[in-house]
């Protein structure tokens, strides 16, 4: 199981606490992950990515053991700590403004 954190937002939008665990078939990725975070939670989908292009949306960040994952490709693989669920991946909304 790999555990998700989600920003206050969209832990509103899904009626859940600030963690989800998700379940991975093959390979943990960043896209196999939002893949199955849609799929058990589909009032969250358009909002971590694109529906159509599958491309991160501009003020969403990804994070894991200290490493910012966002510009990353979506097929690299997940940190193994994460993979394993012994560190989560964090979704993080960014912030605009000045």
């Amino acid at each position: 199981m790999i555990r998700v954190r989600l920003p206050t937002p969209l832990r509103t939008l899904a009626h859940v606490g600030s963690e989800v665990q998700v379940e991975v078939a093959g390979e943990a990725t960043l896209a196999s992950v939002l893949s199955a975070l849609e799929a058990d939670y589909p009032m969250l989908r358009g909002t971590l990515r694109d529906q159509a292009s599958g491309q991160r949306r501009p003020f969403i960040r990804f994070f894991a053991c200290g490493q910012d994952l966002s510009h990353e490709a979506p097929s690299a693989p997940l940190p193994s700590t994460v993979a394993s669920g012994a560190e989560p991946l964090l979704v993080v909304g960014a912030m605009a403004g000045g």
